[in-house]
C-alpha cells in the first residue's frame, strides 16, 4: 500500500501539505480532489520522491520513500520509481520518436535492464509494446506514426501505454483528462477504471472530475488549505454536509446522465 504519515510541505512560507495522513490499500482506486493549488499534485510527487517532505513519512509498501533522498540511497529511490507509473497532464511524448519507440522507451533504459537482470531482445520489446497498445484500445497500425500525426486523445492513450510497458505496481495520474473534450474525457476515465481492475494495480488520480470520481473511485480524498477535509467512499461523499464537498457535488449533478449509478 501507499501510506502518508503526518506529512507537511511548504514552499516559500506557503504551507501546501499540513500534517497529512492517509493510506491507499493495495488494488484500490483513490481520487484526490480539491481546488487548484491545494497540494494534490504535490502529494503525487512525494510518492515518487521528486519532492521530500519537510516532516512526516511516506511509504510505498514497506519502503520509506521519504528516507531515500540522500545521495548514497539514490539507487533505492530508482527502484521505488520503477514500481510507480506516472501519467502526467500532458502526454510528454518525444516528437523525434515514432509511437512504437515512445512506448518502448522505458524498456530500453539501463534501469529497467537492471531490474530485469538482462537486456530485452527487440522481439520481446515488440510483444510488450503491442500488448500495451491493445490494453489502451489502440490499433497496432499507429506504431509507425509520430505523435504529431495523431490526435491529442490518442497521444494520451500512447502515454498511458508507455507508462504501462514496464509493468508498474502503482499508477499515478496527474489530471489525466486535462484539455480533452467531454467524450474523450469519459473514455479516458473508463480506461483508467478498466486498467486498474484488469491489472489489479493501485491507482491514485489527481483530478477535478467529481463525476468520474463518484463513478469509479473506491475512496475519495478532498484536500483543502493543505489539510484533508474528507476521505470517504463515494456514497458518503454525496451525503457529506461539508460546504466545499457539497459545492463540488452540486456542480456535478447537472453533468450526470439520467441513468447514472453511484459506485457503492
Amino acid at each position: 500500500m501507499i501510506r502518508f504519515e503526518h506529512v507537511s510541505k511548504a514552499f516559500g512560507g506557503k504551507v501546501v501539505l499540513n500534517d497529512v495522513s492517509f493510506e491507499v490499500p493495495k488494488g484500490d482506486v483513490l481520487f484526490i480532489l480539491g481546488k487548484s493549488g491545494m497540494g494534490k499534485s504535490v502529494a503525487l510527487k512525494h510518492i515518487i520522491g521528486v519532492l521530500a517532505p519537510d516532516s512526516g513519512k511516506i511509504f510505498v509498501d514497506d519502503i520509506e520513500v521519504s528516507a531515500l533522498h540522500s545521495p548514497d540511497r539514490k539507487d533505492e529511490l530508482v527502484q521505488v520509481r520503477q514500481r510507480c507509473g506516472m501519467v502526467f497532464q500532458h502526454p510528454a511524448l518525444l516528437d523525434s520518436l515514432n509511437i512504437f519507440d515512445n512506448i518502448a522507451f522505458g524498456l530500453r533504459t539501463p534501469q529497467y535492464q537492471a531490474k530485469m537482470r538482462r537486456k530485452l531482445t527487440e522481439e520481446e520489446i515488440g510483444v510488450i509494446v503491442e500488448q500495451k497498445v491493445d490494453l489502451v484500445d489502440l490499433k497496432i497500425d499507429i506504431l509507425s506514426m509520430f505523435p504529431h500525426e495523431v490526435s491529442f486523445g490518442v497521444q494520451k492513450r500512447v502515454s498511458m501505454a508507455r507508462t504501462l510497458a514496464p509493468s508498474p505496481d502503482y499508477l499515478l495520474f496527474d489530471e489525466p483528462t486535462t484539455s480533452l473534450d467531454p467524450l474523450t474525457t469519459s473514455e479516458i476515465n473508463q480506461l483508467i477504471d478498466d486498467l486498474s481492475r484488469k491489472l489489479k494495480v493501485t491507482s491514485i488520480i489527481v483530478s477535478h472530475d467529481m463525476a468520474c470520481a463518484l463513478a469509479i473511485a473506491d475512496n475519495i480524498l478532498f484536500l483543502d488549505q493543505g489539510k484533508i477535509l474528507l476521505q470517504a467512499k463515494p456514497k458518503e461523499v454525496v451525503a457529506s454536509q461539508i460546504p466545499l464537498v457539497k459545492d463540488f457535488f452540486s456542480e456535478t449533478k447537472e453533468l450526470l446522465p439520467p441513468d447514472w449509478n453511484l459506485k457503492a
